[in-house]
């Protein structure tokens, strides 16, 4: 087994987590020749709709409509994953494998308790990743010491504000597609499933009006929005919009 470096690793508490929320900046990024990676930290097992083997078919869907080298699921429990070394460990080795230099996690704070938490999890593997004498398992994968340059956290459900936006006006017709492939979690007016906060015939419109608000912020169409939880670094002003 080798490692399969990424230059942007898109980690997320749920299947889907990243299509909602940054995969116009992923499908951006994939055009300008960079590659993606897309890990999962659990099979999201506990959705409304669906189950857990749909979920992850339709992950991979989207994942080769998105054009993303590798996804990953660590099958950490939905709901109830935990900061225990354990499952540190398990995103450790995925970091160490793809070695990224930007990750794109969680919201910092949202609806669903997971999101948050998800956050605070892939910012405490990334720094943990970097320490020399963490060792997770030798299989043949240099799992050598690996920090990412930066964190930036999509924004999900509540509205927050920005501290970058991206502009995805290009993409926003293949970000929709994207998300669509998960169609066990949205609007199908021939499912018996119950309802779910998602399932509701005018949550897409709701996805695109979102885009729209952070494209504002840049006077472009639509964009997605990153918060930090440090300062970014630059060494040419200039070059920053």
């Amino acid at each position: 087994m080798a490692n399969q470096k990424v230059d942007i690793l898109a980690i997320g508490a749920h299947p889907d987590d990243v299509e909602l929320s940054c995969s116009g900046t992923l499908l951006r990024h994939i055009d300008l020749g960079y590659k993606v990676g897309l890990v999962d930290l659990s099979q999201g097992e506990l959705g409304t709709r669906g189950n857990a083997t749909l979920r992850l078919e339709e992950a991979e869907a989207s994942r080769k409509l998105m054009g993303a080298v590798v996804r990953e699921n660590l099958g950490l429990p939905d709901g109830f994953f935990e900061q225990d070394k354990k499952s540190l460990i398990k995103l450790i080795y995925a970091i160490r494998k793809y070695r990224p230099d930007i990750v794109l996690a969680n919201a910092l704070e949202d609806r669903h308790p997971d999101h948050g938490r998800g956050a605070d999890f892939i910012s405490r593997a990334c720094f943990l990743s970097g320490l020399i004498k963490i060792e997770t398992t030798n299989d043949g994968v240099d799992q050598s010491h690996w920090r990412p340059r930066a964190i930036y956290h999509y924004i999900q459900d509540h509205h927050r504000t920005p501290d970058v936006v991206v502009d995805i006006s290009d993409y926003l017709e293949k970000k929709m597609a994207c998300i669509k492939c998960f169609s066990s979690q949205f609007y199908d007016p021939d499912s018996e499933e119950p309802e779910s906060p998602i399932s509701g015939k005018g949550f897409m419109d709701y996805i695109e009006s979102k885009a729209r608000i952070f494209g504002r912020y840049i006077d472009v169409d639509y964009a997605e929005g990153f918060e930090v939880s440090r300062p970014i670094g630059a060494s040419d002003l200039i070059k920053l919009d």
